[in-house]
């Protein structure tokens, strides 16, 4: 897959461009049913499949205060997206400037002028130009206008529920990995590079990677998970711990403790991933060192038999 950095980099190509507008935040199962509809159709018809993001998330830059946090970052949602086998990705610049473009302006520079899209999918819940009036219909109707095909992909459920990032949100909030993982259709996942803590797992014998992530990403509620971490390319069970260290402090950030199991190497400043397979318990306030390691020791456990 292309990335691309600015939509006036696009170079169109001989063949027909088929498009897919939206955010995709954490490119869950709707998600993905948009893409596998894109990308079957560009294939059927010799085309190139492109997505289309604007970066930042437009809230971050219309109403920062109220910003959701990401399920994913940008290399994380061109990791997926890639997997799928989508052939060019543009990332480009949202703007307030940008945010007061009326639907048809914006059909016409960006879907007519800049991409020359043959067919445009979206989601049912899809929308664009100036307060976000421009719908799936009306989206439709400008398509019969200027000659390109629109898509609109219904709503995807899993037991019942409508997929969102919004629900995949709450479920994260709520530690319920299983729940987010059944809207995803992967393992939800940080990543972030290691950095110093205050080593006190190392010296009650639980070493641990701390991480540091985006203060933007969504990270899940407090408590001890099982995971899957991977740093320099290898893999290997961990145990996690999200919190704020009540045993040892009143008061103190949230931090991210990864303890990788039969792992004894020196990571400091590496990117680490971690994907999260289940919650084995809610965070905990201990009596001391000693009721704190005979716990970790069963979360090791947990973590280990987890398969």
């Amino acid at each position: 897959m292309k990335i691309i950095w600015g939509i006036e980099n696009f170079i169109k190509p001989e063949t027909p461009v088929y498009i897919g507008l939206g955010n995709f935040d954490g490119v869950h199962l709707g998600h993905k049913e948009l893409f596998t509809q894109l990308i079957t159709r560009a294939q059927e018809n010799n085309g190139q499949s492109v997505g289309l993001i604007f970066e930042p998330h437009p809230s971050r830059i219309l109403n920062p205060s109220r910003a959701p946090r990401l399920l994913l970052t940008v290399e994380g949602k061109a990791e997926i997206l890639s997997s799928l086998g989508l052939d060019v990705l543009i990332y480009t610049p949202f703007s307030k400037e940008l945010s007061r473009c009326l639907p048809e302006e914006f059909v016409e520079s960006f879907i007519i002028n800049k991409l020359m899209a043959k067919e445009v999918f979206v989601g049912f819940n899809y929308s664009f130009g100036h307060k976000g009036v421009g719908t799936p219909g009306l989206l439709s109707e400008l398509g019969e206008k200027y000659n390109f095909k629109v898509t609109v992909i219904p709503p995807v459920k899993v037991n019942g529920e409508v997929v969102s990032s919004t629900l995949i949100r709450k479920a994260l909030d709520a530690g319920d990995i299983k729940k987010a993982y059944s809207m995803l259709g992967y393992y939800p996942f940080i990543e972030g590079q290691v950095v110093q803590g205050e080593k006190r797992g190392a010296a009650i014998g639980f070493p641990t990677a701390n991480l540091q992530v985006s203060p933007a990403v969504n990270i899940p509620s407090s408590g001890v998970y099982v995971a899957r971490a991977v740093v320099n390319g290898m893999s290997y069970k961990a145990a996690v711990n999200i919190g704020k260290k009540p045993t040892f402090h009143d008061d103190f950030p949230v931090s991210i403790e990864a303890h990788l199991i039969n792992f004894d190497q020196q990571i400091y400043g590496e990117k680490l991933k971690l994907h999260f397979l289940d919650r084995i318990r809610g965070e905990k306030k201990f009596s001391g060192i000693e009721e704190l390691k005979e716990q970790i020791k069963k979360d090791r456990e947990k973590a280990m038999l987890f398969d």
